[in-house]
């Protein structure tokens, strides 16, 4: 048997900010973007390189609404690697993607936790394998 994890849904309240926060800072592609009834759309984002994605659904209901940017109960989320922690790390940085704790390495790797848009909590980490 062989199976892989596709996507995975990410709340948002705004297709076109999640847009612009995925693709416009952290660089990822616009995989798709596809109108559906009833205003919604069909919109999956993947990192550079990346066969897996990020569907980006619109909260329509209060309980949806309330669990943006708290989808983990406040725990790390996501885990972006990356094959250069210091070029990603700068430049997310620069374009000003919020991390909420200084670079550290551990025995997996360097990893340092950022929020996105809404507040979910990533992880940015160069396994230790390419260090």
């Amino acid at each position: 048997m062989q199976q892989s994890l596709a996507m995975t849904a990410l709340l948002v309240d705004n297709y076109d900010d999640a847009i612009a926060f995925f693709v416009g800072v952290l660089g990822f592609a616009l995989r798709d973007d596809t109108a559906l009834a009833d205003g919604k759309r069909w919109v999956v984002v993947t990192p550079p390189g990346s066969a897996a994605g990020l569907l980006l659904a619109r909260a329509v209901t209060e309980r949806q609404r309330k669990a943006i940017g708290d989808q983990s109960g406040g725990r790390v989320f996501l885990f972006l690697e990356t094959d250069d922690f210091a070029r990603d790390h700068r430049a997310y940085s620069k374009r000003g993607v919020r991390f909420v704790e200084p670079p550290r390495r551990e025995p997996y790797g360097t990893v340092a936790v950022f929020e996105d848009l809404y507040g979910n909590r990533w992880d940015l980490i160069e396994p230790a394998a390419n260090l």
